[in-house]
């Protein structure tokens, strides 16, 4: 089988981003338990080391459900400076091998190296240079996943993480599905998976043996894209430039409060700093939440 015409695609994912910065940036931390977020009654992990997860911390967990699975966490405050700084290095020794780069967020990107892969003999050499240039320079690990299309890299990254890189060849791509839990699927939260597996569809070949009237009755839009990731198709572009769709901004109050001229000054203060960020970037607002 000829993959000449195929594109290479990666998927590379910062592991626990921001608790492995702290880590690195203090050495007490590593290897153990910690969580960065604050450890009050209104808190909420924003990042979690692998060491938690053990215990079952997870990023958006309630700070105190969180000290409750793991006794001996420890919480560490945000430093979101250095969270920037640390993914702006990063993302400098992506550029060195493509210019087809996509952030998906801070810490995790697409990168399109199609046209350059064969420079480096395969595309999974470009992975191992990556992971190793950012373990060198930023002191950080980085999980990898290479395939043909976007949706098959985003799958091969999680496979093997922490400090993963996996491949997904094309002849071998719908058996790898077949076997995923439907949780696995891009796009398939909680309750989705849920609703999936009431419908007897428990794993990728479950879904790909649903027709694609079933899944648009049962999912609305999102069957298409369900249909499609089931049989391993993709054609999304790299996206070298991020097409923000909402702006937000949000604030956690560290008590209830029922003063509604408090409460109202706060939404003030919220508004006008979102008016400014729509301002600086020339949007226009189309609906509010």
């Amino acid at each position: 089988m000829n993959f000449d015409n195929y594109r290479r695609i990666l998927h590379l994912d910062l592991d626990a981003f921001f608790a492995s910065v702290e880590q690195r940036d203090n050495p007490s931390l590593q290897g153990k338990a910690i969580a960065v977020g604050l450890n009050s009654a209104r808190g909420v992990v924003a990042s979690a080391s692998y060491e938690a997860r053990k215990f079952g911390v997870r990023s958006a967990m309630p700070s105190s459900v969180a000290a409750r699975l793991c006794p001996n966490l420890i919480f560490v405050p945000g430093r979101m400076d250095e969270y920037k700084k640390a993914s702006a290095e990063v993302f400098e020794i992506f550029s060195r091998y493509t210019n087809l780069i996509e952030q998906v967020s801070i810490d995790e990107a697409f990168l399109d190296v199609t046209d350059v892969w064969r420079d480096y003999g395969y595309a999974m050499e470009i992975a191992k240079l990556i992971k190793e240039d950012v373990r060198r320079e930023v002191g950080l690990i980085i999980s990898a996943g290479v395939s043909y299309n976007k949706f098959l890299a985003k799958i091969a990254s999680d496979w093997r993480k922490p400090d993963g890189l996996c491949v997904i060849h094309p002849n071998a791509a719908l058996k790898f599905i077949d076997r995923l839990p439907v949780k696995a699927i891009w796009g398939v939260g909680p309750v989705t998976s849920q609703k999936m597996e009431a419908l007897g569809i428990f794993t990728g070949k479950d879904l790909r043996e649903k027709d694609l009237s079933f899944l648009v009755e049962q999912f609305g839009s999102s069957g298409l894209s369900y249909y499609n990731f089931a049989r391993c198709i993709d054609d999304r572009p790299v996206r070298t430039e991020r097409i923000r769709k909402q702006v937000s901004a949000e604030i956690t109050l560290s008590k209830d409060e029922g003063n509604l001229n408090k409460l109202e000054d706060t939404l003030s203060e919220l508004t006008d700093y979102l008016m400014t960020r729509l301002r600086k970037n020339d949007f226009l607002g189309r609906s509010l939440t």
